[in-house]
């Protein structure tokens, strides 16, 4: 009799098929994990048929820390489950010594289909002194590895992805006018300066091969706020027109290829950009939740989700609908409360970003 060399079942006693459907429902936290159990799930969950059959969800990712001890930690909100997930501790960057980073002076960049997120620059809190250092998360591994640092070091400033590829960073310490690009397998680069001496870090938003960067209303709001909108095709940056500039007055989220904002006055109600009007226009179903304490960060998934993270890492989420036109032909978000865990009740968020996975 010939030995028999087939492979044991994925799952035993289910068919294949209804094993690797179990498996496409196995959080992304558990995948390198879960490869370990037998040669067979390690092959299973390695192919390029499942990792093509998964289906990406949208999940949120949280940077958040304690006050009292500048202790930080990434979570992240599985959308089925609602489930929290605590990530493998980020690295210290390399140039902030034994002593934790000022973690508000991160800057956070997000590559959502590849599932990577990046932090870049930061300050140490003993010498106050920016940083360098980019740290990469890659969620097809759950793991955190170094990358090229940036040219200089920087706190306190911008930075995203552009056309879902190259990272852009704008403003800090490297000067506000001082801007650099890196992508994937290369080095960083010096970018077109933005023109704008002294222009604060508030809010900024990519959409495509723009990022747009405003420094917001200050008080006592005397000034008309600068903002600038970079084109990645071009290397140029633009003045930002004025309907945009002038009605920027939260945090913002990109959502169905539309850019969105929070307001941080009154009750945090939601607006839209209208480009071809240059004017914001008011999404119904009313603000944030009064459950969410402040401070707020906000950011938005393709499918036109909006996600509110407060203190605590409670999280509003609003789902947009677009309105039938004898509805009043325009938006609405309709919000739930998701609340965190009791043992988040000291954390305060410092950026939210979504990731495929």
């Amino acid at each position: 009799m010939s030995p028999n060399f087939s492979s044991p079942p994925l799952i035993p006693g289910l068919p294949e098929e209804l094993a690797v459907h179990c498996l496409l429902h196995l959080p992304f936290p558990y995948h390198s994990l879960a490869r370990s159990v037998s040669s067979p799930w390690n092959r299973a969950l390695s192919s390029s048929a499942f990792l093509s059959s998964k289906s990406l969800l949208a999940h949120l990712f949280v940077f958040a820390f304690d006050p009292s001890n500048l202790c930080s930690q990434w979570q992240s909100l599985d959308p089925r489950s609602l489930r929290w997930f605590h990530l493998p501790s980020m690295p210290s960057p390399p140039d902030s010594g034994s002593t934790p980073a000022c973690p508000p002076a991160f800057a956070f960049a997000s590559i959502p289909r590849s599932g990577e997120l990046f932090v870049l620059g930061g300050l140490r809190s003993d010498t106050h002194t920016p940083l360098r250092s980019v740290m990469m998360y890659r969620a097809g591994t759950n793991s955190w590895s170094v990358a090229e640092p940036m040219i200089k070091p920087r706190a306190f400033f911008s930075a995203g992805a552009i056309d879902g590829r190259g990272i852009l960073a704008v403003g800090g310490d490297g000067g506000t006018d001082s801007v650099e690009s890196w992508e994937p397998g290369g080095r960083w680069r010096p970018a077109a300066g933005m023109g704008l001496e002294g222009i604060g870090r508030y809010d900024a938003a990519v959409m495509g091969s723009r990022m747009y960067v405003t420094e917001g209303w200050r008080w006592p709001f005397s000034f008309t706020p600068r903002a600038a909108v970079y084109d990645g095709k071009r290397d140029e940056w633009e003045e930002m027109r004025e309907g945009m500039r002038e009605g920027w007055t939260g945090s913002s989220a990109v959502a169905m290829g539309r850019l969105f904002v929070v307001s941080e006055f009154g009750d945090a109600r939601v607006k839209v950009y209208d480009e071809d009007k240059d004017d914001w226009d008011a999404v119904d179903g009313g603000g944030v939740p009064s459950e969410i304490r402040r401070p707020f960060t906000v950011s938005g998934s393709e499918e036109g989700t909006i996600y509110v993270v407060g203190k605590g890492l409670d999280v509003a989420v609003g789902e947009i609908v677009t309105l039938r036109k004898e509805e009043g032909n325009g938006w609405k978000v309709e919000w739930k409360v998701v609340k965190g865990p009791p043992a988040f009740h000291m954390l305060s968020p410092c950026c939210s970003l979504i990731l495929y996975a």
